[in-house]
């Protein structure tokens, strides 16, 4: 019998098995302890790591942190509000006929009449002054015509005007109240009331004298309150005389 194979040899030999048995086993336990450990380690540092309260490390807490998205600029018309001035509406009385006016340092008639937007002559007329002159100084009171007003022309009153008609005449050269008030059948008196009437309503000087009236100025007529007296033209009578017929006287 091969000595190997002996009881004796068996025996040691499954002795010396069960003694290493403990050790392998024990080596084997410990690595796979190492193993675990290994993979636990590298699952809790991985990124699908379980949520483990008692192995959960402190989480920061997210801070919101605002994203600056740029915008491209654009151009914005802003519309720039310019302050207007509102005028204040004043009710302005328009002279309907000539008015008193002040004169003042460097004015004449010139800038005058173009002032008020009147007619040169007109100006002139109506404040009697020549064609062409302009004798005026400061402080004097003219009368300014209303604009539009033109030079009087003869106007044809109607034979059928009804009585006490009031008309408006301009003044020309060489009237006189007197004449006036015979051409359009009225008074002296009349024409005054008439016109001063008009001239306080247009703040306008009293007329006091009638002798008084200027080429230009305004007057208000009322016509036909009179009958026209028909003037006779003067006739002569010539007296008879008795004429003595001659006789012939013999001569000697």
């Amino acid at each position: 019998m091969d000595s190997k194979n002996s009881p004796q040899n068996v025996i040691n030999s499954f002795r010396r098995r069960q003694q290493m048995t403990p050790f392998i086993i024990g080596g084997l336990a410990v690595l796979l302890v190492a193993v675990g450990v290994i993979i636990l380690v590298v699952w809790f540092n991985g990124p699908n790591r379980p949520a483990i309260s008692l192995l959960a490390s402190k989480t920061p807490t997210p801070t919101e942190t605002a994203t600056i998205t740029p915008v491209t600029p654009t151009l914005t018309f802003t519309p720039t509000f310019t302050a207007t001035n509102t005028a204040t509406v004043t009710n302005t009385s328009t002279p309907t006929g000539p008015f008193q006016y002040t004169v003042k340092e460097q004015d004449n008639c010139w800038t005058i009449a173009q002032t008020y937007k009147v007619d040169l002559p007109v100006l002139l007329a109506i404040n009697g002054f020549p064609p062409d002159k302009c004798p005026i100084v400061p402080g004097q009171k003219i009368l300014i015509p209303a604009p539009g007003q033109a030079l009087p022309t003869d106007t044809p009153i109607p034979s059928d005007i009804a009585k006490g008609t009031k008309i408006t005449y301009i003044v020309k050269t060489g009237d006189t109240m007197g004449l006036l008030a015979s051409r359009f059948n009225t008074t002296i008196d009349a024409i005054l009331l008439a016109t001063n009437d008009y001239n306080k309503l247009n703040n306008l000087p009293v007329l006091t004298d009638a002798n008084k009236i200027q080429v230009g100025m305004t007057l208000i007529i009322p016509v036909q309150i009179v009958t026209p007296t028909s003037t006779r033209a003067a006739t002569s009578t010539v007296a008879p005389t008795n004429t003595v017929a001659p006789t012939n006287t013999p001569k000697p």
